[in-house]
């Protein structure tokens, strides 16, 4: 299950384009759809890269796989899992703000977005500052 850099960047353009174009439909008053029905491109986009995330994590159960070679690479997965859960739950808690099915505050919805944000930083910083001592 493997996509060429080509195909990747067309299927974020495809998904993004189309999000975008419902998007303004939506806050045009042009259509009267349900804010969770606008973001499906983005909730199918992100389901393709959780398979495609757990595949290669599940790889790692085969036998004949040393766990010593890819422990550094495992961690990294594992912060991208964390990255897209945090990423959904901040589209489902939006999506329920903007339909009005819940009553919360504004900053409580973005607190994934928050801790998705400050944990792109850490990672950021420990990548670029990060000396390899062998």
């Amino acid at each position: 299950m493997r996509m060429s850099l080509a195909q990747r960047v067309l299927l974020t353009w495809l998904f993004t384009l189309l999000f975008l174009i419902m998007l303004v439909l939506k806050l045009d008053e042009k259509a009267p759809w349900n804010w969770f029905l606008i973001f499906i491109p983005v909730w199918i986009f992100d389901t393709i890269l959780l398979v495609m995330l757990i595949v290669k994590m599940a790889g790692r159960c085969k036998s004949g796989f040393d766990p010593r070679n890819g422990s550094q690479n495992m961690k990294k997965k594992a912060w991208y899992l964390i990255a897209m859960l945090l990423k959904l739950a901040f589209c489902l808690a939006l999506c329920a703000k903007l339909q009005r099915f819940t009553t919360m505050k504004l900053a409580y919805v973005f607190i994934p977005l928050w801790a998705l944000l400050v944990g792109g930083m850490v990672e950021l910083g420990y990548n670029i500052f990060y000396v390899r001592r062998d």
